[in-house]
């Protein structure tokens, strides 16, 4: 076979302005670089960040050295390939200038055979720095457009926001929660390809019609030819076959072959099915020999976001292969401020922890990268729905016809890349951005068209919104990906063209992102009463475990106001706004360290108020996604699962509030309790419902049971008392309801609900016992306590993931957990032994 491939992965690098070169890791960044060779301390320690913002106003260059392996000359067509290049560079071949890059989100490729020779061999590439390059445009145009996270202040250019010029991750430049580290350097694979055969560049399974009785395809194939070419195409999966003649001209082209499957293994998300995946190979044959192949898997399914007027407004739900899905999951960031840090290993970690979170979908926002395909393909497997945005978040982008074409460019290639993948869901093309300048009503958004006084400046700026995202984006989508749903804006109401566009409030319709609390300090109950019909935002912050935390402080600064503590918190009054609802709902803890414990229960309760408001909802409101999976630095952030992968309070009462069975005790209502029973089965669930109340001693003090059910797909109330026919006589800051399902005698699902606000209660001394399963081999462990125990908190030595973490332990009522180890196999969790075990529980932090 004619084709050849060669990975060029042996680089130096140095500062333009330098003469000393060092190695540099391919893919990799010069920030990591530097790193590697001892010249710049840790990125993430202390408040190192702020001393690095030097290394964005330098070009740096990269060069490589190789043999032109032999034979190659001969070969007709020789390309250099570059998967990612960040972001401004000139590539020269032997000296000669080939090409200069302008978009970190493209692959860029040229013929290079005419600049390559038979023996030694130089590429050498200049990165620009971006700031440098970018900083003339902005004076060009005129008036700055909105960038609202942008810390150009840190970055040493005052309030010079440039990130809206450049095809670049928008994170890099800061965000409310990440670092400014604006980078450059080669961030994907390089290689030389060498082909003297028609070579199938790109392999797409169109999936025309699709159900459990048929699946019919369109196999779209491009072919780049050096010579006109007769042979046959065929394209074949596991057990199945398709084959057609072929005739070829020179240059690229594309052969289209209709394929059909019959009674086809559907993909089905986490708790519909299973993830069920196809190879498909396209092959083109010269008297059955093969010339050139290209392999792709993906699974057969229907995707659909139906919108559809009801009495309520307009609905907003996903119907896989005819079923309505409640999505469950939340918002994927960048795992690393520098990307090329993150390991096949991370990737599988988040992705399984969602999945044993009980997730079915991950918005991957716009403010950070179109993934890796590994990160795509573990989505595949895993069964996990992906909402995928474009890149552009947060800001106003410029409209001329260079960027234009660069963002189709940008379109055209992400689209293509990804759309195999049955695990994405929508493309939407942007975060925020149609709420926050709400074109069509004066006051209502962010206040940015408000800081122009120039009627005809905002609508040229509004009309350049409409270039990207009402025509080039949608356009690329329905060109590339014909029949994948794409969605303006997150958040919008309805593209109407007048002020009922804008989501800038809870409507009956659209997409909601909510953020009154935490935002505008509302108060937790407003997540019950803000609901709409599909939250794709909302949040709440806590701090990392305090392991996490002295990766990055020195003990001394272990305070909330110290200078490293600010430093990683970049939500303006993030800290502060921790403390103030803590001082509402919480005990005053009784340190630092326990105030790290206390934000994460603090988070825990908040985002479980909000999840079991919108579950109860359905089918009014048919998704929930909080903000945010991860963090790509370690930091005090609204993520449930910190840099380093370790699970907070949060990621564990996620994983209980999205249980496919769930129980809801709902106490907002004044004198009553209500219990709401929501299930995701396809089929209806019956059970016993049991309400128990004990006092904090473990004495049962009252008992009720009843039969229960609710339908397929269902959230029903199947229970509801006064709270005095509930709580008899007893001070209620003294006892707790037990509420359980069982269903043949297994719990499903349990609750504890307390008639007291948590500042209120006064815990008692409890003190936790912990053995060992017989026969478990050590890895389950029953714990009991002698009094209730709120959020009791099992620490391994080993990094993993117990089955159940930071719940409430009634005395008498013993609780088993199991502990998985973090493993980089094939699984991303292995059952195994915890090492030493640390249990606590709340009392143990309050002061």
């Amino acid at each position: 076979m004619s084709i050849q491939q060669k990975v060029l992965n042996q680089w130096s690098f140095k500062a333009c302005d330098e003469t000393d070169w060092f190695t540099a890791t391919v893919p990799g960044t010069v920030h990591t670089d530097l790193l590697r060779h001892g010249l710049i301390s840790d990125p993430f320690y202390g408040t190192n960040e702020h001393d690095l913002q030097w290394i964005d106003k330098k070009d740096w260059e990269y060069k490589s050295s190789f043999e032109l392996p032999e034979g190659w000359q001969d070969l007709p067509r020789i390309e250099l390939v570059f998967d990612g290049l960040d972001t401004y560079a000139d590539i020269y071949v032997n000296e000669q200038h080939v090409l200069s890059a302008d978009n970190m989100f493209r692959a860029w490729r040229m013929d290079v055979k005419e600049q390559l020779t038979a023996g030694n061999n130089e590429i050498l590439i200049r990165f620009r720095s971006p700031i440098m390059e970018d900083l003339p445009k902005l004076a060009e145009l005129g008036y700055a457009l909105p960038a609202a996270n942008d810390q150009s202040e840190l970055g040493g250019i005052e309030e010079q926001k440039v990130s809206i010029f450049a095809r670049k991750a928008p994170y890099h430049y800061g965000w409310d929660w990440g670092p400014r580290f604006v980078t450059s350097g080669i961030w994907r694979e390089v290689r030389l390809e060498a082909w003297s055969v028609p070579k199938i560049s790109d392999l797409y399974i169109q999936q025309d019609e699709v159900s459990a009785d048929k699946a019919k395809l369109t196999a779209v194939v491009e072919v780049n030819a050096v010579s006109a070419w007769s042979g046959s195409l065929r394209i074949s999966t596991e057990d199945m076959s398709w084959e057609q003649e072929v005739d070829l001209q020179p240059g690229l082209q594309t052969i289209t072959l209709d394929l059909e499957v019959a009674k086809p293994r559907l993909w089905w998300c986490r708790g519909l099915g299973e993830p069920s995946l196809y190879a498909f190979r396209a092959a083109l044959l010269q008297d059955e020999k093969v010339i050139s192949e290209k392999i792709i898997r993906t699974g057969l399914r229907k995707i659909e976001l139906i919108r559809e007027k009801d009495e309520a407004g307009t609905s907003f739900f996903f119907k896989l292969n005819g079923v309505r899905v409640f999505i469950k999951g939340a918002n994927h960031i960048p795992n690393d401020s520098f990307t090329t840090e993150v390991t096949r290993e991370r990737y599988r970690h988040e992705i399984a922890s969602a999945v044993e979170s009980n997730m079915n979908m991950l918005r991957v926002w716009g403010g950070g990268i179109y993934e890796e395909d590994i990160f795509y393909e573990l989505c595949d497997e895993y069964g996990l729905l992906v909402w995928q945005d474009f890149m552009f978040a947060c800001s106003m982008y410029p409209g001329d016809e260079a960027f234009l074409k660069n963002v189709a460019a940008e379109a055209e290639y992400n689209v293509k890349r990804l759309r195999n993948h049955p695990s994405i869901a929508l493309w939407c093309g942007n975060n925020e951005i149609d709420s926050a300048w709400a074109h069509y009503s004066w006051g209502t958004g962010w206040g940015w068209k408000e800081k122009f006084e120039s009627s005809e400046i905002r609508e040229k700026i509004w009309a350049d919104y409409e270039a990207v995202f009402h025509q080039i984006l949608p356009d690329a989508v329905n060109e590339w990906a014909p029949g994948t749903d794409y969605w303006p804006s997150s958040p919008l109401r309805s593209l109407t063209g007048d002020e009922n566009q804008h989501a800038t409030q809870v409507t009956g319709e659209g997409d909601v992102h909510y953020w009154g609390v935490w935002h505008a300090v509302e108060p937790f109950d407003n997540y019950n009463k803000k609901v709409g019909r599909f939250m794709s935002e909302y949040g709440f912050q806590s701090f990392p475990e305090l392991d996490t935390v002295l990766k990055y402080a020195p003990e001394q600064q272990l305070e909330l106001e110290s200078k490293v503590m600010l430093a990683h918190q970049k939500n303006g009054r993030g800290n502060q706004l921790i403390k103030e609802y803590m001082e509402q709902y919480l005990p005053e803890p009784r340190d630092f360290k326990s105030f790290l414990y206390m934000s994460q229960i603090l988070q825990a309760q908040a985002i479980e108020t909000a999840i079991e408001a919108h579950r109860r909802n359905k089918p009014y409101c048919m998704g929930t996604l909080y903000w945010q999976m991860n963090d790509c630095w370690p930091v005090a952030s609204w993520a449930g699962m910190d840099y380093y992968g370790r699970w907070k309070a949060l990621q564990y009462t996620v994983r209980r509030s999205f249980r496919d069975v769930m129980l809801s005790v709902d106490g907002t209502q004044e004198g009553e309790i209500a219990v709401y029973l929501i299930s995701d089965q396809q089929q209806p669930v019956e059970g016993i419902l049991k309400l128990s109340l004990y006092d904090f001693g473990g004495q049962l003090l009252h008992m009720m049971k009843q039969e229960v059910a609710v339908g397929a797909d269902a959230a029903d109330k199947v229970f509801t008392a006064g709270t005095e026919e509930l709580l008899g006589t007893y001070d209620p800051k003294c006892v707790v309801l037990l509420v359980q399902l069982e269903q043949a005698g297994v719990v499903l699902d349990s609750k504890h609900f307390y008639f007291a606000s948590f500042r209120e209660i006064e815990l008692p001394d409890a003190e936790i016992t912990i053995e060992e399963v017989p026969g478990s081999g050590g890895t389950s462990f029953t714990l009991q306590s002698d009094s209730l125990a709120r959020q009791v908190w099992v620490l391994a030595e080993e990094e993993g993931i117990f089955s159940d973490n930071f719940f409430d332990l009634i005395p008498g009522l013993p609780h088993t957990v199991t502990f998985q180890r973090r493993s980089s196999g094939d699984k991303a969790f292995v059952q195994d032994k915890p090492g030493m075990l640390t249990v606590r529980s709340m009392k143990n932090f309050i002061a």
